[in-house]
């Protein structure tokens, strides 16, 4: 079946290095439905229930306790089905989201949001001079490498930018393979698995320290645990390491526009 590009933006296939796991069935019915069940499973059978119906509805107190500290034009990495980008919107803030499933792009456009299918470890609009990027609902798991993580969302970030995180709620520091699963025992072949990680606020704190960055805060919302850390001048980004063929900038004008016709970095 053709494949339709969403209204803003080009669909590009994820980053070979980046699961497409997500743009499966199970993930993408999720999000259409607006409900789970959905989950990671880990390789010994351990399951991390996903809150599919918490990420179909609009930002909550949580939500909202991290985008009231946003500064300047925001990216919203792994935006899911939009709540986040949507809730930005809405308040006149400048926002774009990225992601690999073309089921959440399409539902960010929905809502109102500006949205590209797109990986992070892929060119990306504005690189080096977006404000504050999100990384929520565990999405500091993306890729299975932390460091690495960190390092591309340097290189992203404008020097000074925020970086505002979310950690899971215990003291963990886990690398594992996982794989989507929505419990239906008939499905004929189950998703592929992929790598994922598992931070908690400590382990975060002592992986970004290493890179340079600078704690700037830490709290607690609704039983949901954030970090928010400064890029200093000094971060290594991947521009500086092996990963620096994904670091190309893309200029501005290729950002999505929103209904007012602005760019998300107008005038940034």
């Amino acid at each position: 079946m053709r494949r339709t590009a969403p209204r803003h933006g080009t669909v590009r296939p994820p980053h070979p290095d980046t699961t497409t796991s997500w743009s499966t069935d199970p993930y993408a019915n999720a999000l259409r439905n607006g409900r789970g069940p959905l989950f990671l499973r880990r390789t010994d059978g351990w399951l991390l229930p996903l809150d599919v119906e918490r990420w179909c509805a609009g930002a909550d107190a949580a939500d909202l306790s991290a985008l009231h500290r946003c500064e300047g034009p925001v990216l919203d990495i792994g935006c899911g089905p939009g709540r986040l980008v949507a809730a930005l919107a809405a308040r006149g803030h400048r926002a774009l989201g990225i992601d690999v499933s073309e089921a959440a792009v399409a539902r960010t456009l929905r809502l109102g949001g500006s949205a590209l299918h797109r990986s992070v470890f892929e060119p990306l609009p504005g690189e080096g001079r977006w404000g504050t990027v999100l990384l929520v609902d565990g999405n500091i798991g993306i890729g299975g490498d932390p460091r690495r993580l960190l390092r591309r969302t340097a290189a992203v970030l404008a020097p000074g930018g925020l970086l505002i995180a979310e950690t899971a709620p215990q003291d963990i520091d886990e690398r594992v393979r996982v794989r989507l699963d929505d419990g239906r025992a008939d499905r004929a072949a189950p998703a592929a698995p992929f790598p994922w990680a598992r931070l908690g606020t400590p382990a975060l704190l002592r992986c970004a320290g290493l890179l340079g960055w600078i704690a700037v805060d830490q709290w607690e919302a609704d039983g949901r645990t954030f970090v928010s850390l400064r890029r200093d001048r000094s971060v290594l980004t991947t521009s500086q390491s092996a990963d620096s063929t994904n670091s190309a900038a893309v200029i501005s004008s290729q950002l999505p526009r929103n209904t007012s016709g602005e760019s998300p970095l107008a005038g940034s």
